[in-house]
């Protein structure tokens, strides 16, 4: 009888255990992967990344094709990439860049209306510390599991690394069309001029480009494309730089 009893309280214990490994293992796993990102965030402040999560992608995609296939990137530092691309970009993407702590949640709670009134995720809201996140860790999937993690690791941007460090990162890992990568490459890609030279039209195009590059490096006279850039020329005066 004591034997069984002992074995009956083994199992229960072997149960327990399991049932807390089951509540808790979950949980070790989510803070080991934002404990990651983290370290990586604090990597990134200092060291400038070769390879993105989204380059990494579309190198793939490219060499299904062509296994000899190379993106085309060049970094290059904050003060040689014009003011005219920095205020473009923050008129064009996200108005509020040198105000909010990483999340626009006005812009946030207009891309949820549209996505519930389109029944699909169409639209998400981010700025440009949010696209940094996405660009340099996550997929280009559009879901809302995702877009927690975006968050959560634009919160860490913000909280480790200057606005100007994450606007230099955003403009030199941005995409600006198949296998271009950077301020610097779409500058010599679309008009043959540094990164350093553009002009204000020129940056207002790249600034509008960005939404969808791989369609407007193939549509580069649209009349949207010549309305929207004009639109971007106006505001970028009022664009505040970090």
């Amino acid at each position: 009888m004591t034997t069984s009893r002992k074995a009956g309280t083994a199992k229960t214990s072997t149960s327990r255990r399991w049932i807390k490994w089951l509540f808790l293992g979950p949980l070790l796993i989510v803070f080991l992967v934002q404990l990651y990102f983290l370290l990586m965030v604090c990597w990134y402040a200092q060291v400038n990344p070769r390879m993105t999560n989204m380059m990494s992608d579309q190198l793939a995609a490219l060499r299904e094709k062509d296994p000899k296939a190379e993106l085309v990137q060049q970094w290059v530092p904050y003060n040689r990439i014009s003011a005219n691309l920095k205020r473009a970009v923050i008129a064009s993407e996200d108005a509020n860049f040198a105000d909010h702590d990483g999340v626009d949640w006005e812009a946030l709670q207009k891309a949820y209306e549209k996505n519930n009134k389109k029944h699909k995720v169409v639209g998400g809201g981010s700025t440009i510390t949010q696209q940094l996140a996405k660009n340099l860790f996550l997929s280009g999937s559009r879901n809302y599991v995702r877009k927690g993690q975006e968050m959560i690791i634009a919160f860490m941007l913000e909280t480790v690394m200057s606005k100007e460090r994450i606007l230099e990162l955003y403009l030199n890992v941005v995409e600006y069309g198949r296998g271009i990568f950077g301020a610097e490459a779409a500058a010599r890609h679309y008009f043959n001029v540094s990164a350093a030279n553009l002009g204000s039209a020129q940056a207002a195009k790249l600034a509008v480009m960005l939404p969808n590059p791989r369609y407007y490096d193939r549509h580069r006279d649209t009349n949207y494309l010549a309305r929207r850039t004009n639109l971007i020329v106006n505001r970028m005066s009022a664009a505040e730089l970090p």
